[in-house]
Parts: C-alpha cells; structure tokens; sequence
C-alpha cells in the first residue's frame, strides 16, 4: 500500500478553465470557493505541494457585496515603507477605485504564503463587466453554490 502522489506534469495537463458570476456574492463565501478551486482540493488527485488547481475568470467584480456596514467599516491596509506611513481604504473607496482588488485580496488571504501561493493566485482572472479575453480556453460556468469533483 502507498500513497499516489501528482507530479507536477501530471497537474499541468488536466487543468481547467471556470468563469465564476460574481453579481450579488458575498465576498467571503466566493473567495472561499475560488481560493478551493484554484488550490486543486475539489480534485481526487489533490497534492498540497503541487500547484494541482484550475483557472477562475471571476466577472462582474465591480457587483459583489459585504454584509452588514462592512462597506464603511471594514478597512484595507497598506504601507509606504516610510516610518508613519500606514495608509488606510474603506471598502468602498477600494470598490469605486479598484473592484478587482477586493476579491483579489481576499482569495490571497486564504492562499499558502510563499512561491506555491504566488503561482496559485496568478490562475485567477478578475474583471469588472461581463466581458472577458479568455473566450478561447472554452471555460465552464462555476456555480459557487455547488461542489464539483
């Protein structure tokens, strides 16, 4: 009896491509099921040491939605690398600037640290509308609500 393990070549050839509807998700409950997909556990060859996982094209960033006052209250952070230089967001200000950033910061959160969470992370394609430059890769609609396998 052993344990089969992927080799990165083998996760390599069978990836897929998904288009997620972001319009009227809560952002924590998508960006766990993105953060899923894009680590490869929804796959019976998952491997936490391989990049096993498949692309997302996440559309209609700019329509996702916090629950209770987290539009006002909840804060973005980030420094300039000066001494006092903490700069703060709302996440209202981040949606009218930059939408995709929210749903990208937050699948980053739930993403392994280091170079395997970095090559993970570039496998999600965020876009604010409907319309998106993969058309060629065929990609299948990904209801979150559901669980693939």
């Amino acid at each position: 009896m052993y344990t089969r393990s992927t080799t990165t070549a083998e996760a390599v050839a069978d990836r897929k491509w998904y288009v997620v509807d972001l319009a009227g998700q809560t952002v924590g409950r998508a960006a766990t099921r993105i953060a899923h997909v894009l680590r490869g556990k929804h796959k019976p060859t998952y491997t936490p040491h391989i990049d096993d996982g498949d692309y997302i094209i996440a559309i209609n960033a700019e329509q996702v939605a916090f629950t209770g006052q987290k539009w006002a209250d909840k804060k973005y952070y980030r420094h300039t690398g000066f001494v006092g230089g903490l700069k703060s967001t709302t996440a209202q200000e981040m949606l009218e600037r930059s939408p995709e950033e929210i749903i990208r910061k937050a699948v980053k959160g739930m993403l392994a640290r280091g170079p395997l969470g970095r090559a993970q992370l570039k496998k999600l394609k965020i876009y604010v509308g409907s319309e998106h430059p993969h058309t060629a890769q065929q990609a299948e609609v990904l209801d979150l609500g559901t669980v693939i396998s």
